[in-house]
């Protein structure tokens, strides 16, 4: 007989966020939900392994608030209950934003904060003094605040989350968590959620947790190939942008697409690239102002933008050699360097729900198997469908081996296949990319990079007062427009007939049995006009 799955209605919850849960659309809880919510309301501690897309924050998220309900029916002194700490503060904000979701209808007994953004702790100092019931932040942020004496914790606390435990120490927080413990009481529940158990999260379980539930949800850390279908192309530097170019160009890649690349130099070389042919695509990386790179996120989820190309810079063994301290050393340091300070609290492939992305291209192969399952797990959320596509030089091919190795586990076939795309379909297309990549210069990237910093530190900053009188114009700001640096070759944003039509189409049949699953999800009528468009 089949396990009788709990339902919401079912596990004591407050009809406010039962109403709440309804609104968003969730007629049953996940697994990790299911398991997660009726211990978290018993009082115990948890540790939870579930892959990114399971539905984590609510997991955690629905018994902070119910438990915040309870107690205020017999204390109405209102203080900081609890606090979820992130490793960065795009999650810090998708976090904020899923709690509010949470409390629609109890939004007064229930107040969020999220202190995640880098700005004067003294802005934040009057949020903090009305005492919001739960508080959302990076270690070193949250710190900060502690110190400054803007929050008090030790006598009022109840429950501590650390999402993402898996990326706290790899994000160089671990000195600050443990200056950030000493402020807290003796007694308090904790969880700890993560897409992976490595030996950080087992320190973080020493240090946090006592006598905890250890949930180990889905045995494979990615969902299987029913849902999600893993490629690898063996291709060097100048193969992987005419490849880019064919698939993006040909829209042979249905749907939103993310293109991770390993620096914010690649993410203006591939973005200009693109522009050569008229394929418009927003940038995220870690010199953007937190405000842009959260209306971007939110735009992409929104249908604004097809095609984000972001920097997966926070490579584990870059951080580990520089750990993050406070606020104000990072500063002195960007100044002594003479450069743009990097966000060392950046990361957009880690925890980040991006909505309904049907595609993810590591342009760049991830330096470690978690940055892969973090980046890949962007795609197939829930239960959607979606396809990863790697690209793989030859000086990354060890890489390749310990991901396909991480992958496998117990089983005897890599989820991660090749695919042996015949270069010579595409040749004739080499020339237009040579031409192409002839003209994005590294001082062309340098200007890219200067140009859309200042663009988006006026939108973030200089109109953010005007925005927040006038939210409706916030949609019409973009974020994928050309930046020009380069020069613009106007022949190149058309693909000539005769390649497109002879050389192409074994190609497009081969991608479209790849692409399927996401195809069979566009009106029939918008792919009657892609076949019409492709057959003239």
């Amino acid at each position: 007989m089949a396990h009788e799955r709990l339902q919401f209605h079912e596990m004591g919850l407050d009809d406010r966020l039962l109403k709440a849960v309804a609104d968003l659309g969730w007629s049953k809880p996940t697994l990790i939900q299911e398991k997660v919510i009726p211990l978290a309301l018993d009082g115990k501690d948890l540790l939870a392994r579930a892959r990114t897309g399971s539905g984590k924050t609510a997991s955690y998220g629905i018994p902070v608030i119910q438990r915040i309900l309870a107690s205020k029916q017999t204390v109405r002194e209102q203080d900081v209950r609890a606090l979820i700490v992130v490793p960065t503060k795009e999650l810090g904000h998708q976090v904020q934003i899923m709690m509010r979701q949470l409390t629609a209808y109890c939004s007064r007994d229930v107040r969020v904060a999220d202190i995640s953004s880098k700005v004067d702790l003294s802005t934040q100092r009057p949020i903090l003094m009305e005492k919001p019931d739960v508080v959302v932040g990076t270690p070193s942020r949250v710190l900060a605040h502690l110190n400054a004496q803007n929050l008090v914790l030790r006598s009022s606390l109840e429950m501590l989350v650390v999402d993402e435990a898996d990326l706290i120490f790899s994000f160089g927080f671990e000195s600050d968590l443990k200056n950030l413990l000493c402020h807290l009481p003796n007694i308090y529940q904790s969880f700890l959620m993560s897409a992976t158990f490595n030996e950080d999260v087992q320190s973080l379980k020493e240090l946090l947790l006592h006598n905890p539930v250890i949930l180990k949800l889905q045995g494979s850390q990615l969902p299987d190939s029913s849902q999600l279908q893993q490629y690898s192309i063996k291709c060097e530097e100048e193969d992987k942008f005419l490849l880019v170019y064919t698939l993006l160009k040909l829209c042979l890649v249905k749907g939103k697409t993310l293109l991770f690349v390993g620096t914010v130099d690649r993410c203006y070389r591939l973005k200009l690239f693109l522009e050569q042919f008229g394929i418009p695509a927003c940038v995220l990386n870690s010199e953007l102002p937190v405000q842009s790179r959260c209306h971007i996120i939110a735009q992409f989820n929104q249908g604004f933008y097809d095609y984000i190309i972001a920097s997966d810079e926070q490579s584990l063994t870059d951080t580990a050699a520089a750990p993050q301290t406070t606020a104000g050393k990072e500063k002195k340091k960007a100044q002594k360097k003479g450069g743009k300070a990097k966000d060392k609290e950046y990361g957009v492939s880690r925890g980040v729900d991006f909505q309904n992305v049907a595609n993810v291209i590591n342009f760049d192969f991830p330096k470690t198997a978690e940055s892969y399952i973090h980046r890949v797990g962007r795609t197939a959320r829930a239960d959607n469908p979606g396809t990863a596509l790697s690209f793989v030089s030859h000086t990354e091919l060890g890489l390749l081996s310990e991901v396909e190795e991480a992958l496998t586990g117990d089983e005897t076939n890599s989820p991660l296949k090749p695919y042996e795309f015949k270069m010579e379909q595409i040749e004739g297309f080499r020339y237009r990319c040579r031409d192409a990549m002839r003209s994005v210069t590294k001082q062309a990237v340098k200007e890219a990079r200067l140009k859309e910093i200042k663009q988006e530190l006026l939108n973030s900053e200089k109109l953010k007062t005007y925005f927040e009188d006038n939210p409706r114009d916030l949609q019409l700001l973009r974020h994928d427009k050309d930046l020009h640096p380069a020069v613009v070759k106007p022949h190149l944003k058309n693909v000539p007939e005769y390649l497109s039509k002879l050389q192409m189409r074994n190609e497009v049949k081969r991608w479209r049995l790849i692409m399927m699953p996401v195809v069979l999800s566009l009106p029939f009528a918008f792919l009657l006009l892609l076949w019409r468009q492709f057959l003239k």
